[in-house]
C-alpha cells in the first residue's frame, strides 16, 4: 500500500479521497522510507538507461 501511494505521488496523480485515506493509514516514517527507496530506484534506473544508451552509441 505504501509503495502504491508513493508511486502515484511521484507521478503527481492522487485523488483527494485516496490521499485522505492514505494519510489515516500510513505513518510518516513509512512514507519517508518508501520515498527514499523509490527515489533511489528512479536514479539507478536513469543511470543504467544512460549507460545503456551511451554504450550503444560508441
Amino acid at each position: 500500500m505504501v509503495a502504491k501511494a508513493v508511486f502515484w505521488s511521484f507521478l503527481g496523480i492522487r485523488r483527494k479521497k485516496d490521499h485522505e485515506a492514505d494519510s489515516l493509514r500510513l505513518t510518516p516514517v513509512q512514507v519517508i522510507v518508501a520515498g527514499l527507496i523509490g527515489a533511489a530506484l528512479l536514479v539507478m534506473s536513469l543511470i543504467l538507461l544512460a549507460k545503456f544508451i551511451v554504450g550503444r552509441a560508441v
